[in-house]
């Protein structure tokens, strides 16, 4: 039985993740907004990762996984953002997941071989009208991602997950309705919106022993979107 830490565990992708790892591993989950139930195996602490402090010690002395989930959808044309925008953008998905992973590198160093995953976007490496603010932070992730499965190699693989748009909380407001839904969906080579369980699946294998020579990598969840025509 394995430790992971998940970042954001109580909806959406990272719910999933903590459910479908739980039913074999120890899972510590973190949540800030959405209230969460007593899970087995699973077991939930509040998080702030916008907070200057950070409580980490409930987390045992060797971790064996670590997934940072927190994102934001923010689509607006460019010239209505303002550095601030950007600025707390970043600070949620890219210093945010740099603060964590340095504090929790310790324990995972003591794992025989630990895996890091970390959340990209579809829109990071494809163009898509305004999208500059989720491509900006994006595309920071998938770089400091491939910087530390260089340096962490060869206890430490990191890599990072690119869905497109998928049926999570965060993107509600896109697929509110019948229409959106169908609009999306037909967007995609597929012809469907992802579920936060096709995410997870790729997780949970990203995380095992069976993806033990997979590092410094972007996997794209996507529905054939950014490769298909």
């Amino acid at each position: 039985m394995k430790n992971y830490l998940i970042i954001g565990a109580s909806s959406g992708i990272g719910k999933n993740i903590a459910e479908q790892l739980a039913k074999e591993h120890q899972i510590f989950g973190t949540y800030r907004n959405t209230a969460v139930d007593i899970a087995h195996n699973i077991h939930y602490h509040y998080l702030d990762v916008m907070s200057e402090e950070k409580d980490l010690s409930f987390l045992p002395e060797q971790l064996d996984g670590l997934v940072y989930c927190p994102g934001s959808i923010n689509l607006k044309p460019f010239k209505r953002f303002n550095t601030q925008d950007f600025m707390d953008d970043f600070k949620l998905q890219v210093a945010g997941a740099v603060d964590i992973i340095q504090k929790c590198l310790p324990r995972l160093q003591k794992s025989e071989q630990a895996s890091i995953i970390l959340f990209s976007s579809v829109a990071a490496q494809t163009g898509f009208n305004f999208h500059a603010q989720v491509s900006t932070s994006k595309g920071a992730i998938e770089g400091l991602a491939k910087a530390l499965a260089a340096e962490l190699a060869p206890k430490v693989r990191v890599n990072v997950i690119a869905p497109s748009l998928t049926h999570t909380p965060l993107a509600a407001s896109m697929l509110n309705s019948d229409k959106k839904i169908e609009a999306n969906a037909e967007r995609h080579p597929l012809k469907s919106i992802g579920k936060s369980e096709d995410i997870a699946h790729l997780a949970t294998f990203l995380l095992s022993d069976k993806a033990k020579w997979i590092t410094g990598q972007v996997h794209r969840v996507d529905g054939g979107i950014s490769t298909l025509r």
